[in-house]
């Protein structure tokens, strides 16, 4: 059985998802860098003893895998279209704003052998920020694995949702700043913003956030699924997002999305959510209310929407082609 080497900086679940699709059918090595520093021996072993390197995202923790891969003329594929790929100098974000980051990225996107991305917005990125012509790389949407089958009406609350990891760089990109703010325009609906604290970021929302604001902190994966059975309103009010995965996962749970209109994030939605100009409080607050307005017919076209538009298996045939073009197959 040929060995993946699969390099990654970050326990997410799309990364978690893609390794159990080529787990499925090679043996995975892997390789969990979440630092800036590489571990030298870990690194040459595990590309020496490789078939092939998978990596996700273009940065410090697969630069020496591809580089090494590359020189020794082995088969390698990245995943790229975040943080590799933006150019967002107004809130500081992106490694194309310039610099070493810049760069290193560029360095990697060159040498892999084979490039992925999760949108057709992010290829659209990938042609503005990069020397990459979009011909070298392959569109393939993330699957979004289903955990809760049918929708039960009676278990949704007037609650407004987002997820992700607090710290001080995604309090504007991520929208949680707004999305606290909000909570004093809609005093009578319950905000949750559940993420692990990264920083003293938090404090900065709790003092601009009414006292319908709930922190949670880390949760486990059954309770974050709780969390989504339980809200009506899913809120993503990011700047940028290359897909949008923890949208998708509201979305199946039957939330209606509030979103930016803005990156990926209409491709995702779609007609299914309500679309936000701003991150102005005022603004997110209207766009929940809306939300909280559509009902049961709102959710059920929202889990829909993704069934049908990003369905696991596309996802999975899509991976396993590009590795076995890699492989020469």
């Amino acid at each position: 059985m040929k060995r993946i080497l699969y390099v990654h900086s970050r326990k997410a679940s799309f990364v978690a998802i893609d390794r159990e699709i080529l787990a499925e059918r090679y043996e995975i090595e892997d390789l969990y860098q979440p630092g800036r520093v590489p571990h030298p021996l870990k690194v040459i072993g595990g590309v020496l003893r490789a078939d092939l390197v998978f990596g996700w995202f273009a940065s410090w923790h697969t630069f020496f895998p591809i580089t090494l891969a590359w020189l020794l003329r082995k088969p390698s594929v990245m995943v790229i279209g975040g943080f590799d790929i933006a150019n967002m100098p107004d809130i500081g974000y992106g490694h194309q704003q310039g610099g070493l980051r810049k760069h290193a990225s560029r360095w990697i996107f060159r040498r892999a052998g084979r490039l992925i991305t999760n949108s057709e917005y992010s290829l659209s990125e990938i042609e503005r920020n990069t020397p990459i012509p979009p011909s070298e790389v392959t569109v393939i949407h993330h699957g979004v694995p289903d955990p809760f089958g049918a929708l039960a009406e009676e278990s949704k609350e007037r609650v407004a949702l987002t997820v992700g990891a607090v710290d001080r760089s995604t309090l504007v990109q991520k929208g949680q700043l707004p999305f606290a703010k909000a909570s004093l325009v809609l005093p009578e609906v319950r905000f949750v913003l559940a993420g692990k604290w990264l920083d003293e970021a938090v404090e900065e929302l709790r003092v601009v956030a009414g006292t319908n604001l709930e922190l949670t902190g880390w949760l486990s994966d059954e309770e974050l699924l709780d969390n989504y059975r339980r809200a009506a309103v899913y809120v993503q009010a990011s700047r940028h997002e290359g897909f949008g995965l923890a949208v998708a996962e509201a979305m199946l749970a039957g939330c209606v999305p509030v979103v930016m209109n803005v990156t990926a994030m209409p491709e995702v939605v779609g007609d299914a959510g309500v679309l936000l100009k701003s991150q102005r409080p005022d603004e997110v607050a209207a766009g929940i209310r809306r939300a909280l307005e559509l009902g049961p017919e709102a959710a059920a076209g929202a889990r829909e929407r993704i069934l049908t538009s990003f369905p696991m298996e596309r996802r999975r045939e899509g991976i396993l082609r590009v590795v076995e073009e890699a492989f020469g197959g």
